[in-house]
C-alpha cells in the first residue's frame, strides 16, 4: 500500500494521522503493491464482506471475496481518513457474482450502514449513484454503461451537496443532496455476492464550491 500527503512526500497515513494528533489524512493513494497477498490491506476497516489482498497477475489488489445474499452491502473503509469536498476514484474489476457484479467506491461515510456510494454493475449494464441512510439505499443518479470483466475506472467530486461522476473518462452522474453534510471516510463497496477487484484508490480534499 501507497500513501502519500496531498503536499508530497512519502508518509504512511498511520504516520500521518499520528502527527497531526488524531487529525485525518487529507489525501492518500492506495494501490496494495506493499500488503501481503491473502491477507487484509493495511488501514482498511471491514465493516462487511471478506476483503484481502489478492493477485491480478502480477498486480497486488484489494479483493471482495463474499458471497453474501443480496441485500447484503459489502463495505471496506480506509481508517483515519475524513473528507467533505473531495474527488475520489478508483478502479474496478468484476470477476464473478450471480446475484451482482462490479462495485464502486464510498465517500463521506458515517458508519457501515451511512454514505454515498457509486458502483459499476456488468450485469445491469448501468452506473448509479446512491445514498445509504441507516442501511437504506436510495438512488440519485443512474446512466447506461455496457458492461464486461475488464478494468474500469470509477471518479467522483462532491462539493457542498454536488455530485459529480465519471466512468472511464466519461460524465454520467449528475445530482444534488445533503444528506451527509460532514466529512467522512472513503471506502470500497460491492453488493450481495459481486466478487470484485479494486486498485489504485486515490482521494483528495478539493475547495469547496460553496
Amino acid at each position: 500500500m501507497r500513501v502519500r500527503n496531498m503536499f508530497g512526500g512519502g508518509l504512511c497515513a498511520a504516520a500521518l494521522v499520528v502527527m497531526l494528533g488524531a487529525a485525518a489524512a487529507p489525501a492518500g493513494d492506495w494501490d496494495f503493491e506493499s500488503d501481503a497477498v491473502g491477507k487484509p490491506a493495511k488501514g482498511f476497516a471491514t465493516e462487511v464482506g471478506r476483503w484481502e489482498v489478492a493477485l491480478d497477475g502480477d498486480n497486488h489488489v484489494l479483493a471482495q471475496l463474499a458471497e453474501n445474499e443480496n441485500r447484503v452491502f459489502n463495505v471496506a473503509l480506509v481508517e483515519g481518513t475524513s473528507l467533505k469536498d473531495l474527488g475520489v476514484s478508483v478502479r474496478v474489476k468484476p470477476k464473478a457474482g450471480k446475484l451482482d457484479q462490479g462495485g464502486g467506491v464510498v465517500w463521506r461515510a458515517k458508519d457501515k450502514d451511512n454514505y454515498y456510494v457509486a458502483r459499476f454493475n456488468p450485469l445491469e449494464d448501468n452506473l448509479r449513484l446512491y445514498k445509504v441512510e441507516n442501511g437504506k439505499r436510495t438512488q440519485l443518479d443512474h446512466a447506461d454503461a455496457p458492461g464486461d470483466r475488464d478494468w474500469h475506472t470509477l471518479k467522483i467530486t462532491m462539493q457542498g451537496r454536488e455530485i459529480t461522476g465519471w466512468l472511464d473518462g466519461k460524465k454520467l452522474l449528475v445530482a444534488e443532496d445533503s444528506t451527509f453534510p460532514d466529512a467522512g471516510r472513503i471506502g470500497v463497496w460491492s453488493k450481495a455476492d459481486a466478487q470484485s477487484y479494486f486498485d489504485d484508490l486515490k482521494a483528495e480534499a478539493v475547495n469547496s464550491a460553496k
